[in-house]
């Protein structure tokens, strides 16, 4: 039933083929995972790739539940440090890409990439990142790459929610596809329809999607649309609303809510861009 769906939105689509341009590049999948999310994307890009893998390790693990990793967190970026991780396994040096993955803590990547960042030198090295979070950050996270390593070619990653990881093989089929790193096809997405005042219904999708997730309190002011292979695609724009009892919330501002509709499957959404 899901492959019906997928070619019946597939006509919406242009189906592209990939050749691969690795070649003789050597490549590297290194992360760091504390839940093992990102540990996942980490297997499968490396499976398909048939690249070399390694983990960042911190000396002292973020071995604790949710509060505790946050509080810790908070104490080292109010103090400016960051934790102590072990010595790699691979040479950094001996490879040509890296695909570097992490979740996102705080908005970028996780204190032991940061780490990491602090003593490698990926000068002349092409940087794919990929990450896990609870809404979003690979954007800012690209940024902050960017800024840390200034001659390293950062390219688009791959960005995927905990809550979604059931379609990450496929995702991360199509996005090492469409990028050009593995052989066969792959759908080429349109472009979004233009923005436009939402409608009652696009606001109840929206809700829908967003429902009680504790760090979206927002109201949709427009919204675009496309088709994808297995439904529709949304892109909201919100704004945040106030919330004077909770300061622990980011500050009122824009962001873009991007929320997809499979057929016959409820409301989810995929990312926020703050």
């Amino acid at each position: 039933m899901k492959t019906k769906k997928w070619m019946m939105g597939a006509a919406a689509a242009m189906v592209m083929t990939s050749a691969g341009s690795l070649n003789a590049q050597k490549v590297l999948v290194l992360y760091y995972s504390q839940t093992s999310n990102t540990k996942a994307v980490a297997e499968e890009i490396a499976t398909k790739l048939g690249a070399d893998i390694d983990e960042v390790v911190a000396v002292n693990p973020y071995d604790g539940d949710f509060k505790a990793t946050i509080d810790r967190c908070m104490k080292e970026r109010e103090a400016g440090t960051i934790p102590e991780i072990k010595p790699l396994k691979v040479d950094v040096s001996k490879y040509d890409v890296i695909f570097l993955g992490y979740p996102i803590w705080f908005g970028t990547y996780a204190p032991p990439i940061a780490a990491f960042l602090e003593k490698a030198d990926l000068s002349g090295k092409t940087v794919v990142p990929f990450c896990t979070f609870g809404s979003g950050g690979l954007e800012a996270s690209i940024k902050d790459l960017a800024a840390k390593q200034p001659n390293a070619k950062i390219l688009e990653g791959y960005g995927v929610r905990a809550a979604r990881m059931e379609a990450m093989p496929n995702e991360v089929d199509q996005f090492l596809k469409a990028s050009g790193f593995i052989k066969g096809s792959y759908v080429k997405l349109q472009e979004f329809s233009p923005e436009h005042a939402p409608s009652d219904a696009e606001k109840s999708i929206f809700d829908s999607a967003v429902g009680d997730y504790p760090m979206i309190h927002a109201k949709p002011v427009s919204v675009a649309t496309r088709p994808i292979p297995y439904g529709i695609e949304y892109l909201y724009t919100a704004k945040d609303q106030p919330r004077d009892n909770r300061p622990d919330m980011p500050p009122a501002g824009e962001m873009k809510i991007y929320v997809t509709v499979a057929n016959g499957e409820q409301p989810v959404f995929t990312r926020v861009v703050r």
